[in-house]
């Protein structure tokens, strides 16, 4: 099976987490970044994290140094074009762009200029290359709900845009679904799709609650619905689709290695799966990397590949011509 001639679609990818180094390393120059070296390996290093991670908050420590070179229309804008330009090389048809930005207000841009320049740089690549990108606004746990609401409001004005939905990311803590109960109301009544990471830290109960409070379609991981029978039975029966990041999961240790993460289980058992990248750079992987590491690791066959593919298409946030345009890709 040639992994890169294999259609593909990513729902799951940060664009801070996902920059090539060598524009980091420009843009911190020309920005006026201090680090210790602009050599390539050394800023890699920062961009990037060893097996000794030890969590998922020293994973999101990585963040830093991209979120302080992307606080201006243009740098936003290239990252963006950037991501796509790289997706496509790889043959990923559809991409969802996820990214926070209350992180780019440093200096001085409103949250609208911000959410534009992405969705201009999308628009960029697609006119160029055969991909097609969406926006979802992420929100982060811990920062407080005043953002939340005015991430809500910029964001609802590129619906049907290039904005497609919301998401709430960082930091999971147990129970952290109560706080967001009425944000996400507001925001599926504004016409958000939504998604929310969960279940990526040990806490099932999450993604249980994710779905019924906050009405979450999608889950960004999901890893341990396994230690929660109703959370299990719920993404199951409902066809809600858990978007997973094999080496992620291992970098931050909710999983040892491949052959422990349980993608391929859940498939097997009628769960929908979609194989997601989370973070290119942080996790030093390509969307082919992650696709071939799944397929050879569990023999996946392509017959078991299309189905996936097929419900991912479905599972997407594009609309209905988009989705048949997808379709038509896998059956060649």
């Amino acid at each position: 099976m040639d992994i890169n001639k294999l259609p593909k679609i990513e729902l799951h990818c940060h664009l801070d987490g996902s920059l090539r180094v060598e524009t980091v390393i420009e843009l911190a120059k020309k920005e006026g970044v201090v680090l210790d070296s602009y050599e390539y390996n050394h800023v890699k290093k920062l961009l990037t994290v060893g097996e000794s991670c030890s969590s998922l908050d020293e994973y999101l420590e990585k963040f830093d140094l991209p979120n302080m070179v992307l606080q201006t229309r243009e740098n936003l804008k290239r990252a963006a074009f950037e991501l796509l330009e790289d997706a496509s090389k790889e043959n990923i048809k559809y991409i969802e762009v996820r990214f926070a930005p209350i992180f780019h207000i440093k200096k001085g841009l409103e949250l609208e200029e911000i959410i534009e320049s992405v969705i201009e740089g999308i628009s960029d690549a697609e006119k160029l290359y055969d991909i097609k990108g969406n926006v979802i606004i992420s929100c982060i746990r811990g920062l407080g709900l005043e953002h939340v609401y005015d991430s809500i409001e910029a964001g609802s004005k590129f619906l049907g845009k290039g904005v497609v939905a919301i998401d709430l990311a960082a930091t999971e803590k147990e129970d952290f679904v109560y706080e967001y109960v009425d944000a996400m109301k507001l925001a599926k009544e504004k016409g958000f799709r939504v998604t929310i990471h969960a279940g990526e830290t040990g806490f099932g109960k999450n993604v249980r609650d994710s779905i019924n409070l906050l009405g979450a379609e999608r889950i960004g991981h999901g890893v341990f619905i396994y230690n929660d029978k109703e959370a299990y039975d719920l993404v199951k029966n409902l066809g809600v689709t858990l978007e997973m990041c094999p080496k992620s999961n291992i970098d931050t240790k909710a999983v040892n290695m491949y052959s422990d993460h349980p993608i391929y289980n859940y498939h097997k058992d009628g769960i929908k799966v979609n194989i997601s990248t989370d973070n290119r750079t942080v996790s030093n992987i390509t969307l082919n990397e992650e696709t071939k590491n799944v397929l050879n690791i569990f023999n996946i066959t392509l017959e078991e590949y299309k189905e996936i593919y097929i419900n991912n298409v479905q599972a997407s946030f594009c609309d209905d011509k988009t989705k048949e345009k997808l379709i038509e890709y896998i059956n060649y």
